[in-house]
């Protein structure tokens, strides 16, 4: 059988019977379709080798939990690491999720995606296997309190992962076998390998798109802050929604703060998206900057890339750019784009909400980011300062 027939054999055998793998009752011998389908793509590993690469599912390996279960650094008799999820025995909503990521990511290769390296079926366990990424989520990066190794994410590592995710999404939107809408894409689902690069993960919430429907109407799940309006209050899933969604992950990586604040209310106001806005309209988009990249930062890289995420994070889904269309502007010299751009919508599941002035400590923050930024423009030339202002304030006409 060629290599073609035995993909398509095995994503046929992932579609037609998904409950199989998690030990559904449909089919007795539901594992051993699993371990066959997994041996003839040469991806198959015996349950021993993940339990001697984990130290026996240490705790002192343990990576994280997710809704499927823990996961747990191995490594393999070749030298590889790996991060090994472990499905969870009382999870049924790790069921799902773990099975459709294992669905997905069977079809998927690209730099700036997770690899899926292999699978392992032994009795009630289900487990997958995934590339070992050194430096974790973006997120315990870039929202550390102390500094730490958010001053050595310097504004060139900060566009280069921008390019990254956006090569990453553009894949998934428009290269891979099928669309795949990712649905939570946030500053916790992006790894950054050993030389910081981008990889997306954590597709337990994705969904195929049909290629014959502009949308489809499907359950909420995502993260408060990244969800796009329309999607959150009336669960209309468009790539429109991870364009949103990466919006918002850009404007949090150029500012290196949270686009909402983490009090446990849902109601919070998107502090970040109303602020960069403001900005925007004033001819101020630098003030934003993170002061830790002050020093590095490109000031018509960081005004465009400012100018992008607010371009994908508007209230109207229509109005949003492709990723085909953000790629090809981060990857070309900064330009004055003359798209207008229009106020941000209210991420998350904010029903029947009016908009919030920030309260006292988020209005703290912006007013010691804006003190601080002023520094960081002060090291500009008049004539370079100037020239970014004049080309964010022109897409306001």
């Amino acid at each position: 059988m060629s290599r073609s027939n035995k993909i398509k054999s095995f994503l046929r055998d992932l579609v037609v019977n998904p409950l199989d793998l998690v030990g559904g009752p449909r089919k007795p011998k539901a594992e051993e379709d699993w371990d066959e389908i997994a041996a003839r793509e040469q991806k198959r590993f015996p349950f021993d080798v993940l339990v001697a690469a984990t130290r026996d599912f240490s705790p002192a390996h343990k990576l994280g939990q997710g809704g499927f279960g823990p996961v747990y650094r191995g490594r393999l008799e070749d030298g590889r690491d790996v991060a090994v999820k472990r499905l969870s025995q009382t999870s049924n909503q790790g069921k799902k999720e773990f099975t459709n990521e294992a669905r997905l990511l069977a079809r998927v290769q690209h730099r700036n995606v997770v690899n899926l390296v292999g699978y392992c079926a032994h009795g009630s366990e289900k487990l997958l296997v995934y590339e070992y990424i050194p430096n974790e989520s973006l997120d315990k990066i870039l929202f550390r309190s102390d500094g730490g190794r958010r001053a050595e994410f310097d504004w060139k590592k900060r566009y280069d992962v921008i390019l990254g995710v956006a090569r990453g999404l553009l894949y998934l939107h428009e290269d891979s076998h099928d669309c795949i809408i990712h649905r939570d894409i946030k500053a916790g689902n992006v790894l950054l390998d050993d030389k910081w690069i981008p990889k997306i993960a954590d597709f337990g919430m994705a969904r195929l798109f049909p290629e014959d429907q502009g949308q489809v109407q499907t359950r909420i799940a995502g993260t408060n802050g990244y969800m796009a309006p329309e999607y959150a209050m009336h669960g209309r899933l468009t790539k429109a929604a991870d364009v949103f969604s990466f919006g918002v992950l850009v404007l949090e990586i150029v500012a290196g703060r949270r686009n909402h604040a983490r009090s446990g209310d849902a109601s919070e106001a998107p502090i970040l998206l109303d602020w960069a806005y403001k900005m925007h309209k004033k001819g101020k988009s630098l003030e934003i900057v993170d002061p830790l990249v002050a020093s590095t930062a490109v000031p018509e890289q960081a005004v465009m890339c400012i100018q992008i995420g607010l371009l994908c994070t508007q209230q109207d889904p229509q109005l949003r750019p492709s990723m085909g269309r953000v790629v090809l502007l981060l990857s070309k010299k900064p330009v004055v784009l003359d798209e207008q751009i229009t106020r941000p919508g209210i991420p998350g599941r904010m029903r029947n909400h009016t908009r919030h002035r920030p309260r006292s400590s988020s209005s703290s923050n912006s007013t010691s980011s804006t003190t601080a930024t002023n520094t960081f423009e002060s090291r500009l030339s008049t004539g370079t300062a100037s020239a970014s202002a004049s080309a964010s304030a022109s897409t306001q006409n």
